[in-house]
Parts: structure tokens; C-alpha cells; sequence
């Protein structure tokens, strides 16, 4: 059931217009009992409706925006995407990350109440589905970027993992690799099941690690892959930064890139075209991803309905030295 301004009053003690001025900024409200209004709406997971909000203080103009870490590589150009198209607009922007988990989201959760956005863009957190499926379901307008798991809920903006995980595969096959490693990021990720099923469809394998997108993944796949003798002539990794590693365990192995085992990464960070040897990978569009979620939510705001299905944008092979 939707909790709405009553209930917060009635559990911080206070009038309904007093919840209305802490939440508007409008009007004098002491200081203690304004912080104690904000406790109450964390606590209960209170958001009011964009359309209220605006009624009481107009369009407040500013997107909120979610994030698990900046420190994520592709996490820069989808932002810069965002903040692009959201400057453009005359809007302004607000960050958050989850650097510190539950902590992170509960104080999220808070000021995004208190503030009330006209409406939030989501690169999802991991543990944050139930917070933003009830600001969703109380009248936050929200677009996913990247949508890992798979909500149909939400509007998102997506990228065709499965056919890059395909032409990663196509391009091994056509050199005439036929022992892949592939090396995956977190299973739970609809995008890694994407990119695993599309890769098996053309080039089947059943040499799979589950890695979970860092460089250390990447490099002990390798090292305890060839220990045990296992024998492959290419890998593919489901991020460039774990490609990395492999490199960099092929390497101390004594190994050759390509002639011995080629590496096939994925996203095109700028870091790709400076590995040694420069790596072959999948292209994600990531600054166009933040730019399309942007404009999705923009219009949604000004009453322009949101797309029923995802909206897709291609990915493509970027050929280097490290898979000819």
C-alpha cells in the first residue's frame, strides 16, 4: 500500500502542512522537528508525487541519478551522456552512489523523499530493487540504464549483449579459434547471460568461468586454467578490465597474443586501446546510453509516454591487434 503524506504526519507527530513545508521548502518550520519530518519519510519510504510536488513549488527542474560506484570503467561516459543532455535542458542533476551499501541506500532513499526529483535515472545498485520499485509505484518517474536484471517495470535503455556476445564469437570462428575460454562477470547480471547465450549459439563451449568483471578475475582464470592443463586458443571475457588480466596472465605465462590465444574483451573503455597488445573488443555506447535514458526521462516529464518495450542500441566489434 502507497504511504502518503497522512502517514507521515500522523507517525512524526505532526500537521499534513507541516510534511508539505519540509518537503517544498516552503514557509518556517523549526529546525528539529524539520529533521524529525525527514527521519519519518526515510523510515517509511515516503515519495511524493511529481505531479504534488509541482503543484507546490513548481517543476523543481533536477534529475536525480543512482549509481553503484564512479569507479566503474564505462561509468564516466554514461554519466557525461547524462549530463549533457540534462544541462541542455536547462534541468540540473543530483548524484548518489552506494559506496557504502545499505548506509548508502538508506540515505538515498531519504533525500530523494525529502527532495522529490522530478524524476531519477538508475544504474541499479545492487539491494536497491524494492526501494526503487515502490518510489516507481508511488509516482517517481524512473529509467534504467543498462538494465542488468531484466525489469519489465521499469522504462530502460539497453544494448545488444547477446549479439555482441555473438560477433565476439563470429570473429574467433572466422580465425579459426576453436577452443574458447569465455570468462563471464556476476551470473545474477541479465547483461552476462546475454552475452554468454549469444557466444555459445555461434561458437558452443563448455570451458566457462564465472568471474565477476575485475582484472584479478580475469588473470587467476587464466593462471589456474593453464595449471591444470587445460588446453583453449582464445578468450573471450565479459569486460575489458578482466581481459586485462588475462593478458597479463597469458603473458607471464609465456604465452603469445594472438599467435598462441586471443583475447576478445568487451565495452571499449579507453584503457582497451592501450593493453599490449591493444585489445579486440565489443563497443557498448555508453555515453549514448546516459543521453537516450536522459531524453527518455525528460520527455517522460513533459508528458511524453515512455516507450513499452526497452530501447536498444547496438554494440560493435572493435578489431586490435590482441584477436586480428
Amino acid at each position: 500500500m502507497r504511504v502518503t503524506m497522512a502517514d507521515v504526519a500522523r507517525v512524526a507527530g505532526v500537521s499534513k502542512t507541516t510534511v508539505s513545508r519540509v518537503i517544498n521548502t516552503k514557509g518556517e518550520v523549526d529546525g528539529s522537528t524539520a529533521a524529525r519530518v525527514r527521519e519519518v519519510i526515510a523510515q517509511l519510504g515516503y515519495v511524493p508525487s511529481s505531479g504534488a510536488v509541482g503543484l507546490a513549488r513548481g517543476s523543481s527542474r533536477t534529475v536525480g541519478m543512482l549509481v553503484p560506484s564512479l569507479t566503474w570503467p564505462w561509468m564516466g561516459e554514461v554519466l557525461q551522456g547524462v549530463v549533457d543532455t540534462v544541462e541542455a535542458a536547462d534541468y540540473g542533476l543530483l548524484l548518489f552512489t552506494c559506496n557504502r551499501g545499505a548506509e548508502s541506500v538508506q540515505r538515498f532513499t531519504g533525500q530523494v523523499s525529502a527532495r522529490a526529483f522530478d524524476g531519477l535515472l538508475v544504474v541499479e545498485p545492487e539491494n536497491t530493487l524494492d526501494h526503487l520499485t515502490a518510489m516507481h509505484r508511488g509516482g517517481l518517474p524512473i529509467v534504467l540504464i543498462d538494465d542488468r536484471g531484466h525489469h519489465p517495470e521499469f522504462p530502460s535503455v539497453v544494448t545488444t549483449n547477446r549479439e555482441g556476445g555473438a560477433s565476439a564469437a563470429r570473429h574467433l570462428l572466422a580465425a579459426g579459434r576453436a577452443r574458447p575460454l569465455v570468462i563471464t562477470g556476476p551470473q545474477h547480471f541479465g547483461c552476462v547471460r546475454d552475452r554468454l547465450d549469444g557466444f555459445r549459439t555461434v561458437l558452443p563451449t563448455d570451458l566457462v568461468v564465472h568471474g565477476d568483471f575485475t582484472e584479478r578475475s580475469g588473470r587467476l582464470a587464466v593462471e589456474q586454467l593453464i595449471a591444470s592443463g587445460a588446453e583453449f586458443d582464445s578468450v573471450f571475457a565479459h569486460n575489458d578490465i578482466s581481459a586485462a588480466g588475462v593478458l597479463r596472465a597469458l603473458r607471464a605465462a609465456g604465452r603469445s597474443v594472438p599467435d598462441d590465444i586471443a583475447v576478445v574483451g568487451f565495452d571499449d573503455i579507453p584503457m582497451a586501446e592501450h593493453t599490449e597488445p591493444p585489445l579486440t573488443t565489443v563497443r557498448q555506447p555508453t555515453r549514448r546510453m546516459g543521453e537516450t535514458a536522459a531524453r527518455m526521462l525528460l520527455a517522460h516529464l513533459g508528458g511524453t509516454p515512455v516507450p513499452d518495450a526497452p530501447v536498444v542500441l547496438p554494440t560493435e566489434l572493435v578489431v586490435r591487434r590482441s584477436a586480428p
